[in-house]
């Protein structure tokens, strides 16, 4: 069973506290999405240690991918004054922190820096533990992966699920099991591999996909179609595809927008045939743009069926990734939707039904 955080005892919050973060976006809605979190414990708790990653650095202590500007914006929004380690010495670390004043928060440089914690290196998750009393994980957007952070400093501290770790865990949990029908799971972005799992998972459960980006390329290709130059997948397990293809559930693009022979965006008989699909549904799951957002011309598409889920005020509507929820937050239209996921490769994991090591750790 998970310990989650909003149902333990504040007594037993009183130590010192290492808290698994994920500030690794453009912006700082992951952060923000954290800050009841770190309230809670800011309340309760003798001290807060912060770990957390950015980028894929290929060369240790690089200024690009310091947490250093993380900490002060962080500062900033809690009006409390962060320390920052900008160093691995963890006897070091250990000392600045126990002679701090109580209530003290500390922000630990780039955790990607070292090469243990994307191997989940024990002797680094110990050495992360000798810093603390127990362990907070409210970084669900790397949860799906077996870092030293994430999944072996379980076996060293007591730990527990943060306030938006619970959120997710409840919110895809209800997607998932208890969806209300009609369900519409709208499936776009670049890659097509990345949602056969979860697609898969939900061919029985679903009313209608909605294919949009290169998914609905690949399927279109598969289909007979000449796509061009177009992003699909071609090395993924083409025999899935094909069976997916198939479904009779999936609705594909009737029009699309071109440009050198490649399609950058369903079209506007596609989005007006979209957006009624998507007005009567009860349950809507997004994954993935339907075209090239970036651009204005090619971001048309995204942002018809984002107006429609808006307006579908009798639904729950969920959506996560990156790219969809700052293309939402650049429209003003994030606030519209009944939960945003923090994670993109996380949220499918989970909704394709797949264990995550983050979230194994804690049940154990």
């Amino acid at each position: 069973m998970i310990r989650f955080l909003s149902r333990t005892d504040p007594e037993t919050l009183r130590g010192t506290v290492l808290l698994r973060l994920d500030f690794n976006t453009e912006d700082d809605w992951r952060m923000r999405a954290v800050l009841p979190t770190i309230r809670l414990l800011a309340k309760y708790a003798g001290k807060i240690v912060i770990i957390s990653h950015r980028g894929r650095p290929t060369k240790p202590f690089d200024k690009k991918f310091s947490l250093r500007k993380n900490a002060s914006h962080l500062a900033e929004l809690l009006r409390k004054k962060i320390i920052f380690i900008d160093h691995f010495d963890f006897h070091k670390a250990g000392r600045q922190i126990a002679t701090a004043p109580a209530h003290s928060i500390f922000l630990l440089e780039n955790l990607r820096f070292l090469p243990g914690e994307e191997k989940n290196n024990p002797k680094l998750a110990k050495q992360l533990a000798s810093l603390a009393d127990f362990y907070v994980n409210d970084a669900f957007a790397v949860s799906h992966r077996a870092n030293a952070s994430v999944a072996a400093i379980t076996r060293f501290l007591p730990s527990y699920a943060g306030l938006e770790l619970e959120q997710e865990i409840e919110n895809l949990t209800m997607a998932m099991e208890k969806p209300r029908h009609p369900f519409v799971f709208i499936v776009g972005g670049a890659k097509a591999a990345d949602k056969l799992g979860v697609v898969r998972f939900f061919k029985n459960k679903t009313t209608w996909f909605l294919l949009g980006g290169g998914p609905a390329n690949t399927v279109l290709a598969l289909r007979g179609m000449d796509v061009g130059q177009s992003v699909k997948d071609e090395d993924t397990d083409l025999k899935a595809i094909k069976k997916i293809a198939a479904y009779r559930n999936i609705l594909l693009p009737v029009d699309l927008k071109w440009r050198r022979n490649q399609i950058l965006d369903i079209g506007p008989k596609t989005a007006v045939l979209y957006a009624k699909t998507i007005a009567g549904a009860k349950t809507i799951l997004w994954s993935g743009p339907m075209g090239q957002i970036e651009s204005k011309r090619f971001s048309k598409g995204s942002l018809a069926l984002a107006r429609a889920i808006a307006q579908n005020r009798r639904a729950f509507s969920l959506t996560g990734g990156g790219e969809t929820v700052m293309f939402l937050k650049k429209m003003h239209l994030d606030k519209k939707f009944s939960f945003i996921s923090t994670g993109g490769g996380a949220m499918l994991d989970f909704l394709a039904g797949r264990t995550l090591p983050g979230i194994a750790a804690l049940e154990k």
